[in-house]
């Protein structure tokens, strides 16, 4: 195993909506950045869970937090300018 496979992922942000996922993913895939997104839809309830709880959720190493925090409220900062 290597170095990134031996870490632990841990919960970094709340994703807002499949677009900001889709950026996101983008991002972190050109970046090589590790990280895991998974959404909260349900189809047995409908999506309710998304209502409550947000889109998804973006997990990564805490190596890579901090890193991905500023990519996020880039893409988030920008977001508001359009």
């Amino acid at each position: 195993m290597n170095e990134i496979n031996d870490q632990e992922f841990i919960d970094i942000a709340v994703l807002d909506n499949i677009i900001e996922a889709q950026l996101i993913k983008s991002i972190l895939n050109e970046q090589n950045i590790p990280h895991l997104i998974r959404s909260f839809h349900d189809t047995a309830y409908d999506g309710l869970f998304q209502v409550q709880m947000g889109w998804g959720k973006l997990c990564a190493p805490l190596s890579y937090k901090q890193e991905i925090t500023e990519i996020l409220n880039d893409v988030r900062s920008h977001d508001h300018d359009i």
